[in-house]
């Protein structure tokens, strides 16, 4: 009782109020299965559509996407030393600000929003039914009434406009969209952003499916060699070693079957070639 009394001390005073007594920097990670979880890293990787290469990676102990994705894009735009990128994620990385920090850094960002109000699945409207006259400043609901601008707050750093109307009351469709007296919408400063990124993926419905088919080859692949085991090393400088000679492995492999075992060895051999 002890040596857990003492344990639980640690962990309440972490950040993540998180020990691992195997590894320390290893933290829980969420599954796919619901309520299922492992303790290890969490490996972002950013794959180029062509080839299926890895153009960068990293290793990190965050059990959350939300906050990698303008990291793990400005890594693969500076690799790729091009001014403009496209990236296409999946909903996993929805972040307002994550988003906004790619847009500013030239990044056009595609990826599906997570529906989180559970709205829809009562039979009731979703912001999405409410279309935003940018001229006016007003949102139009689906029974054609404007709700217009009141007032701006501030919420977790972020300036939030209100907008609605007081002819909900009297409105035919209220049940189907709000119980209160009226319904409210909420506009982030930025969400022009977020707009376009709705509109990239109404644009591209295939985009998903793009993604799936091109950062699950790597994946698929280096979990087969892999044995679709653990990590064998421990603490995250180890880890991510271990994980950098799979990637090494891989794109060695990969570029071999693309272009062939003599052209790898010429254009080795011209690169290592006195200038």
């Amino acid at each position: 009782m002890a040596k857990l009394a003492a344990y639980e001390k640690h962990m309440l005073a972490t950040p993540d109020q998180q020990i691992s007594l195997t590894d320390p920097d290893s933290r829980s990670m969420a599954t796919s299965g619901r309520g299922s979880g492992v303790v290890g890293y969490n490996v972002q990787v950013a794959v180029e559509t062509e080839h299926h290469l890895i153009v960068t990676h990293e290793v990190t102990n965050s059990g959350s996407d939300r906050a990698q994705l303008a990291n793990i894009a400005s890594q693969a735009k500076d690799v790729l030393g091009v001014d403009k990128l496209e990236a296409i994620a999946d909903r996993g990385y929805f972040s307002g600000e994550q988003i906004l920090a790619c847009d500013q850094s030239g990044i056009a960002v595609t990826l599906p929003k997570p529906m989180t109000s559970g709205i829809e699945a009562k039979g009731r409207f979703g912001k999405q039914d409410f279309v935003y006259l940018s001229d006016e400043d007003v949102y139009r609901c689906p029974a054609g009434e404007k709700l217009k601008y009141y007032y701006t707050n501030e919420e977790k750093g972020q300036k939030l406009r209100r907008y609605w109307t007081n002819a909900c009351r009297h409105c035919a469709l209220k049940h189907r969209c709000t119980t209160g007296p009226q319904r409210r919408i909420t506009r982030w400063e930025h969400e022009d952003v977020l707009e376009a990124v709705q509109k990239r993926l109404d644009e591209n419905p295939q985009a998903m499916r793009q993604r799936r088919e091109t950062v699950e080859h790597p994946f698929g692949t280096m979990k087969a060699r892999m044995g679709a085991t653990h990590f064998l090393m421990k603490r995250l400088p180890k880890v991510a070693t271990e994980m950098a000679l799979h990637v090494l492995a891989y794109k060695l492999t990969r570029v071999l079957n693309i272009v062939g075992v003599k052209p790898l060895i010429a254009a080795m051999r011209a690169q290592d070639a006195p200038s």
